[in-house]
């Protein structure tokens, strides 16, 4: 079966290749470093699937241009699938899959170290140091024993995320419209968002994005909040609205910013724009304050993560060409 693959860097072609030689029957992998847009679906043209990323476009048009030159499956190489029009994709008889987890354990892991980075001042300590500067006016930071970390969505990466901050010594609520019976009798205690937001020190964000979580954290939770509290972010940007935690900054009622997500990133993410001007406003007014780290949709981006990622993407097409669409983690 021939599979576009679109959003593909060297790493990408690395891991894919990699999983695709272990095939009984390999696929055949065109890869493209262009997004998948309206502009660019042409290159599927004698494709069964495409493999998409994140920022790749699956509104309608594209979906219909896809189906006209007769792709029948998209396979996601990531959990999200908020990029994609499921209606109609449904509608076209398009299937999608995703893969559900990979590697909960490198986004956990990253959300503490942007955690501690903002904590103990590491981005700026570093900076000075390396100017010759060994002050220390203005790196102070906290105990992070005893506070209390306010878990928004606790699926794989949240569960895992709630147990790291438990073994650090903090104290764990969380919140998910499913509460997780296992992490409750490990002693995360369970409470509503309006409960959560004032009672947590640090907030971190681990549910996905939809109609119901868009601006999740907006004007109205932030004034909730405790003043000073650390914001994390390490699931999709638009859970934040950002011009109104660029004011919770600015009025120091958001003491804390780590991003690894970003609303508009799909403008910005993955690509080396180091000769260019940012046009983007909003998140360059991010990157002024000095309470503020920002980094780019890394958080995934470990060896464990992208051979899981390659090998269950392999694995949904192979099933898929088989017919056998009990094994693959269908988004329709």
């Amino acid at each position: 079966m021939k599979v576009a693959v679109f959003s593909c860097k060297a790493y990408d072609r690395e891991f894919l290749n990699a999983a695709n030689e272990n095939l009984e029957d390999p696929l055949q992998l065109v890869f493209h470093e262009a997004q998948l847009n309206c502009n660019s679906s042409l290159l599927a043209q004698g494709c069964t699937a495409v493999c998409c990323f994140v920022n790749d476009h699956l509104d309608a048009m594209v979906l219909q241009q896809l189906a006209a030159l007769g792709v029948k499956f998209i396979a996601l190489r990531c959990a999200g699938f908020n990029q994609v029009d499921t209606e109609a994709a449904a509608t076209l008889g398009i299937s999608v899959a995703r893969v559900a987890e990979y590697s909960p354990h490198a986004v956990a892991e990253y959300a503490l170290a942007l955690i501690l980075m903002l904590n103990r001042q590491l981005h700026r300590a570093y900076r000075r140091v390396h100017d010759n500067d060994y002050s220390l006016n203005g790196l102070l930071g906290f105990d992070l024993v005893n506070k209390t970390v306010g878990v928004i969505g606790t699926g794989k990466i949240g569960q895992t995320f709630a147990r790291i901050m438990q073994g650090i010594g903090c104290e764990v609520i969380a919140y998910d419209v499913q509460p997780d019976p296992s992490l409750a009798a490990a002693g995360v205690t369970y409470v509503a968002l309006e409960d959560l937001w004032p009672a947590a020190d640090i907030i971190s964000l681990h549910c996905p994005l939809n109609k119901n979580t868009q601006h999740l954290v907006g004007t109205n939770a932030i004034e909730q909040m405790k003043t000073g509290v650390m914001l994390i972010n390490t699931s999709r940007g638009a859970l934040i609205d950002t011009r109104a935690v660029i004011a919770g900054l600015k009025s120091k009622k958001i003491g804390y910013l780590g991003l690894d997500v970003y609303e508009e990133e799909g403008d910005l993410f993955f690509e080396d724009y180091s000769n260019n001007l940012l046009q983007d406003d909003v998140f360059a007014r991010l990157q002024t304050f000095p309470n503020v780290v920002t980094t780019g949709h890394q958080a995934f981006f470990t060896r464990e993560a992208l051979a899981t990622i390659a090998q269950v993407t392999l694995d949904n097409l192979r099933y898929f060409e088989q017919g056998d669409f009990s094994k693959i983690v269908l988004v329709i």
